[in-house]
């Protein structure tokens, strides 16, 4: 028994030294074959790129930090950039502030913009484009689904040169800044205003001397009112009733004179 446990041992051993001698030399192969070498040529490109590009990061910390704040504002501005469904709530949400006011008080651009945009899109003749980091929502000449020769045939279909001219909005930054800058003063219509004078059509904010004092009056509105206010005020309405008085019996003085 002790033989063939001998035996046994050795033929183990025998077999792990082969076992491990046989993959040593296919990882041996592999390095040296044409995928090895191009793997670790790769790696080391890699790693001296790298390595440069520390060195010169550290070496001229103004450039990097231009070039890294360069490419967080376009990874901000991909990211933040709003799709056609954000544009569909905007649209939405417009129309319905404007369909919350009065005919005769919405402004006439508000209103005819937003307008324009729903017929647009009730006849899905609005079309969504995305460039990068900014969106542009542009107008075309048919539905998707229109059968036309005229929808269909690509001859006729808009050239890329009038896109500028059919551009609606632009979506940049998470905000239609057409649609918003449309949108200023929309409860505002200045059609009423066309009958006054030039300088009373437009109106500047008040500075600051002027907002403090509509403050101060303000609060002052709200104080209630003292004794002695009202005791300057009986005082000044009895000066006046003396001076017209005074100013009567001199007037009919004046006319005795003349008459004797």
């Amino acid at each position: 028994m002790a033989s063939v446990r001998t035996a046994r041992r050795m033929f183990c051993a025998a077999a792990q030294t082969a076992a491990a001698a046989g993959s040593s030399s296919r990882w041996e192969r592999l390095k040296s074959s044409k995928a090895g070498v191009w793997c670790r040529s790769l790696l080391s490109d890699y790693k001296e790129a790298c390595r440069e590009m520390v060195v010169s990061a550290w070496e001229r910390p103004v450039k990097t930090s231009v070039y890294v704040t360069l490419l967080g504002g376009a990874w901000a501005c991909f990211h933040t950039k709003p799709d056609q469904s954000s544009f569909e709530a905007a649209l939405l949400e417009r129309s319905n502030q404007l369909g919350l006011l009065s005919p005769w008080i919405r402004n006439g651009l508000s209103d005819g913009h937003v307008q324009n945009l729903v017929k647009l899109h009730n006849e899905d003749r609005l079309r969504y484009a995305s460039l990068g980091l900014l969106c542009v929502v542009y107008q075309a000449n048919y539905d998707p689904d229109t059968m036309l020769y005229e929808a269909r045939c690509s001859n006729l279909s808009m050239p890329w040169r009038e896109l500028p001219q059919r551009v609606l909005d632009i979506g940049f930054i998470g905000c239609w800044w057409i649609l918003d800058s449309k949108m200023k003063d929309y409860d505002v219509n200045k059609d009423e205003y066309k009958h006054l004078p030039a300088y009373m059509q437009a109106t500047s904010p008040p500075g600051p001397q002027g907002v403090e004092r509509n403050e101060r009056l303000h609060r002052a509105s709200w104080l209630p009112l003292t004794m002695e206010d009202k005791e300057e005020e009986t005082t000044a309405v009895d000066r006046m009733e003396n001076c017209w008085i005074q100013l009567e019996h001199w007037i009919s003085s004046l006319k005795k004179k003349l008459l004797f």
